[in-house]
């Protein structure tokens, strides 16, 4: 007699530890924390859940913080709750890096090690063990997301501010299919050419140019097929503008790529979360709008 076979599903991963949670908005913000194999640390994130009243499963937006975040910053200065629970929006807040660690030089400095992953995975050591943030977010974090959480794994959404504006272009432009809605807020687009990235891609991805510029926003752009609008939103008194964001270089690359942009100068704006507060409906509109939020 002949036996179908059926392949064993993968085993759920283990529900992540909730740390604490409040009502906001008719929906809770909560924060979990979890061991995770990728980085071989502990580590937190934020939930916002829509109110229940709310079609399941719903359409989720991860959020990336800039230099020197947690999950925290988003999560109580942005002031995105409000919107996300008239749209039925997740928001999924990871951490910048992997914490509890004591490498040589990690909290030297505010640009690089604990709080500055660069959402990438470290190729030099001491970093390459820990500091796997690439990996964590699109496999693990996401993984733990879609198990226990009522989030569509077809409706993802990624958006971020500075350095988390570089990891959600870059993310999105390096798996492919993975995200349907793209924004990001003073994002630095070109980190190959500016302080910032430089310091970063040497210290955990060594000296070889082209493997900074596999994590390059206006590198990757050109090869990336992205056809749905990008929303980026830019303060004109943003003191970085000009030695580390440079955001005219990737509208100049989204130009010769034929991908559609709209970038938004806004005059008076720096780059802080209040900044980051004045604009965030307008992003978390236009998720909703390509993932079919409400």
């Amino acid at each position: 007699m002949l036996r179908a076979f059926f392949p064993t599903p993968p085993p759920k991963p283990k529900a992540p530890e909730l740390v604490r949670q409040y009502r906001s908005f008719g929906g809770i913000q909560a924060v979990y924390r979890h061991a995770s194999r990728i980085t071989g640390t502990d580590m937190e994130f934020a939930l916002f859940l829509p109110p229940e009243t709310r079609p399941r499963p719903c359409p989720v937006v991860f959020w990336l913080s800039g230099l020197t975040c947690t999950w925290a910053n988003f999560t109580e200065k942005a002031g995105a709750q409000r919107a996300a629970a008239e749209l039925g929006l997740i928001l999924v807040c990871p951490d910048t890096s992997p914490r509890g660690l004591d490498l040589p030089g990690e909290h030297a400095s505010y640009d690089f090690g604990s709080g500055a992953g660069f959402y990438l995975d470290a190729t030099v050591a001491p970093w390459k063990r820990h500091y796997r943030m690439e990996t964590y977010l699109i496999e693990e974090l996401s993984e733990l997301v879609f198990a226990h959480f009522p989030a569509d794994p077809k409706r993802q959404g990624i958006c971020g501010h500075s350095m988390g504006g570089h990891g959600a272009l870059t993310l999105a432009f390096r798996h492919p299919g993975r995200f349907h809605s793209l924004s990001a807020l003073a994002p630095i687009v070109a980190p190959s050419e500016v302080p910032w990235g430089q310091k970063a891609f040497k210290g955990y991805l060594g000296t070889d140019r082209a493997d900074w510029r596999a994590h390059d926003a206006c590198r990757l752009v050109a090869k990336s097929h992205w056809r749905s609008e990008i929303l980026i939103d830019q303060g004109l008194d943003d003191e970085f503008l000009t030695t580390q964001l440079r955001p005219e270089l990737f509208e100049a690359a989204c130009t010769r790529a034929e991908v559609p942009l709209t970038l938004r100068r806004q005059n008076g704006y720096d780059h802080s979360y209040y900044f980051i507060a004045t604009f965030i409906e307008d992003h978390l509109r236009h998720h909703a709008r390509l993932l079919g939020g409400a």
